[in-house]
């Protein structure tokens, strides 16, 4: 058994998890010499929120940070979190512009891109795989996991050889709930191991306490790689504490080989910047326990406070247990989709307009509608016709990939740009992702190169979980 390999997440995942995405480059520029000494398989640094935060909240050019981390961090691959064809905005974009990302993001320093898609709808990669190929960057393949009456080990294997086929390089488990149990990762691992040729990666949450765990029985079983983060950003709605995963597997076939001298280093930075997001109310502690309840209903820890928000501005949080009920009928209803971005919003959304109106679907939403339409892509499994044309009317189903029918939109977007806000051929990118923000960030960085710094300060805006 060859070492077990580390995602290190403290620089993405961890603070997406349990800040918001709030972290700054200026908070990660003290420990990424260290990082970069440890030794990691990857460090996991971009994509996911980071782009939208970057930009929205902390006055930051995505494009910088890459180049920025990448410069001080030489010797550890760069990973990075992409939504298929939403790649990081919210919708589905044009093959050209998702083969114009991939290109820019690898000259930038992107070394692995692990691409998903919230339905396992494989159509909806394949763009973005053959364009990271082309690129030559390292193509870890994400099979969303879950638990539904379809979602089985053989569903999620043949998925799994499917992605390989298509030419992914590693396969990843994106375990986004917590749901996996320490045996039911043993075992799909095991059974990914004996059908797959390419390393398999397990990314599990530490929601429901069981991620610890989780990675022991995955690595008695040959994972390669796990997902973990430094100590101070760990636990809770992030991930398995990277200093105790090292050491837990320390002198056995399974030793990662890192040194916890090293960690110790970045965990001294990674200490203080947890006193401070204590202090600045950032980190609210509640993030940092365990909610077994994720067990129960399938809910991640960010859509249930959507949820209870939601019902809040109806005058309805007494009915918080009726709507935890009704999200499985829904899922039931529109195919059993993963609850992932952005199908545990439109799932928990539509939930909720079911019990406030007393009525199932006497209110849709419209993202509800697309989902049911086809728009996102082909859901787990098949949706009935009547339900459908229930919800849908005399609108036609979507049998296709939803991005045959965007026409190649990368020139017009590019004549969108106003030439003042155009410094680098990436901020076309910036734009196309985020179309209302975009401008608003541009707009202060020109301030900022004019000495007019703070003359439009950017309002908040309420950010989508990702």
């Amino acid at each position: 058994m060859a070492h077990l390999k580390i995602c290190e997440t403290v620089l993405r995942d961890a603070h997406q998890s349990l800040i918001a995405t709030r972290m700054s480059i200026d908070d990660m520029l003290p420990m990424l010499e260290a990082l970069d000494e440890v030794g990691f398989w990857s460090v996991e640094m971009w994509g996911g929120a980071t782009f939208d935060s970057c930009i929205r909240f902390l006055d930051e050019d995505p494009w910088d940070r890459l180049r920025t981390i990448k410069k001080h961090m030489p010797k550890t691959r760069m990973q990075m979190l992409f939504r298929g064809q939403n790649m990081l905005g919210y919708r589905h974009y044009a093959d050209d512009v998702v083969e114009y990302f991939v290109k820019k993001m690898v000259e930038n320093g992107i070394d692995v891109i692990r691409i998903f898609d919230a339905l396992n709808d494989i159509r909806n990669l394949e763009t973005a795989i053959r364009a990271a190929k082309a690129e030559g960057a390292h193509v870890q393949a994400a099979v969303s996991y879950t638990l539904s009456p379809v979602h089985s080990n053989e569903y999620f294997v043949k998925y799994a050889k499917e992605l390989e086929q298509a030419g992914a390089d590693s396969i990843c488990i994106k375990d986004m709930a917590g749901l996996i149990t320490p045996y039911a990762a043993y075992e799909l691992v095991r059974d990914l191991k004996a059908t797959l040729s390419v390393p398999v990666h397990l990314h599990t949450h530490y929601t429901s306490g069981l991620a610890s765990m989780a990675i022991i029985k995955a690595a008695e079983a040959g994972v390669d790689m796990v997902d973990t983060a430094m100590s101070p950003l760990a636990l809770g709605t992030s991930h398995a504490p990277t200093e105790s995963v090292v050491a837990a597997f320390k002198g056995t076939p399974y030793d990662t080989g890192l040194d916890l001298k090293k960690l110790n280093v970045v965990r001294e930075h990674v200490a203080k910047l947890r006193e401070k997001y204590l202090a600045n109310g950032l980190l609210n502690p509640k993030v940092l326990g365990v909610d077994a309840n994720t067990l129960l209903y399938q809910v991640p820890g960010g859509m249930l406070s959507n949820l209870i928000s939601q019902l809040k501005q109806a005058g309805k949080e007494d009915q918080l247990d009726d709507v935890l009920k009704e999200i499985p009928n829904v899922r039931k209803d529109s195919g059993y989709p993963p609850l992932v971005t952005p199908t545990s919003q439109i799932v928990g959304t539509q939930a909720v307009l079911n019990v406030i109106a007393g009525e199932r679907y006497k209110m849709v939403s419209k993202e509800f509608k697309a989902l049911v339409r086809g728009e996102y892509g082909r859901t787990p499994a098949p949706i009935d016709p009547e339900f459908r044309r229930k919800i849908i009317g005399d609108a036609e189903p979507i049998d296709c990939r939803p991005a045959d029918l965007i026409p190649p939109e990368l020139e017009k977007l590019k004549a969108e740009l106003p030439e003042k806000y155009n410094e680098q051929e990436e901020d076309v990118l910036t734009l196309a992702m985020f179309p209302q923000v975009a401008p608003k960030f541009f707009e202060s960085r020109l301030n900022k190169k004019y000495g007019i710094d703070g003359a439009h300060a950017i309002p908040a805006q309420k950010v989508h979980p990702v």
